[in-house]
């Protein structure tokens, strides 16, 4: 009976150490990012929830999670999303993507056709006086405003139950 007990424990080790690595690796293939706008509650620069904003895979195996902050005296709004989003309709991000923050690239193309007499309609996207583009690829949902993931506590969640049930 001991025997078949201690089979019973190996085999459920086993099963629970190939489902954690079959977890990370899936996880691995793509980074996870918050996605949200600042003009959304509990998405500002210092007040952020990530209770409120579940996060989401980026598509692009080698994408990047970008804050964007943009400034105009005390105006601020903050753009949390995946490298490969941002680049569909923003021309103003940096080319040099590394780790970190940098400000963004001037585009004498953008608002070059159009002369809007209304100055409320801002076509030209120069709203904004100051531009930081915020990128990381090295920690999951690292868009956020503190450097607590919930990975970390995923990891440790499973190693606790992992040595209390087949202890």
């Amino acid at each position: 009976m001991v025997t078949l007990l201690k089979v019973f424990q190996v085999k459920m080790k086993n099963i629970l150490a190939s489902l954690v690595v079959s977890s990370l690796l899936s996880v691995a293939s793509s980074i996870w990012c918050y996605r949200c706008v600042g003009s959304h509650p509990g998405c500002g620069l210092y007040d952020f929830d990530w209770r409120y904003y579940w996060s989401y895979s980026c598509p692009d195996p080698n994408d990047k999670c970008v804050k964007v902050i943009e400034r105009k005296g005390v105006d601020v709004m903050v753009t949390r999303d995946c490298l490969s989003y941002l680049e569909g309709h923003r021309r103003d991000i940096p080319a040099d993507r590394y780790e970190g923050c940098r400000s963004s690239a001037k585009d004498p193309m953008i608002g070059q056709y159009i002369f809007p007499s209304i100055p409320e309609i801002d076509h030209r996207r120069d709203h904004y006086t100051n531009v930081t583009f915020c990128f990381c690829d090295f920690d999951e949902r690292c868009n956020s405003a503190s450097s607590l993931t919930i990975s970390v506590l995923l990891l440790i969640g499973l190693a606790f139950t992992h040595f209390t049930i087949l202890g």
